[in-house]
């Protein structure tokens, strides 16, 4: 599937896109160029699943955990960029939240990807000519 996010007037609505086709996966890998919307996009996905508490980046913190206020379930936001050796997540004990079952949004997947789920979802963020943004993932 692609969605295009022609500006941020319209984040919401392409965010609403995305949650409408998560289906039963969780674990959704987000990849793109620094700069390309990864934070900002996954911010208004949380938004759009009900999540009321400020979100940020979880640059320093690895990961960040969110709660919707509308079906109560977790939400977490991981970000690898700092990640300097796989012992770090191992640490961390990523299997813990990757397969709990709840939702999990990771930026920078490819610092990591010997160790995501055989089923995470890659989710491409691609900066366009025109300052806009297209979303690609399998639906």
């Amino acid at each position: 599937m692609q969605i295009k996010i022609q500006s941020l007037d319209n984040i919401r609505e392409a965010a609403r896109r995305f949650t409408e086709n998560l289906g039963e996966r969780t674990v959704f890998a987000f990849y793109g160029k620094m700069g390309a919307g990864k934070t900002t996009f996954i911010k208004a996905v949380c938004e759009e699943l009900g999540v009321e508490d400020v979100i940020t980046s979880p640059t320093f913190a690895i990961v960040n955990e969110y709660r919707s206020a509308t079906t109560d379930e977790l939400i977490y936001h991981f970000d690898f960029y700092r990640i300097k050796k796989l012992e770090e997540v191992y640490d961390m004990g990523y299997e813990d939240y990757f397969y709990s079952g709840a939702l999990c949004f990771l930026e920078w997947p490819e610092l990591i990807e010997e160790i995501l789920p055989g089923d995470a979802v890659k989710v491409t963020i691609t900066e366009q000519e025109d300052g806009s943004r297209i979303v690609e993932f399998d639906a």
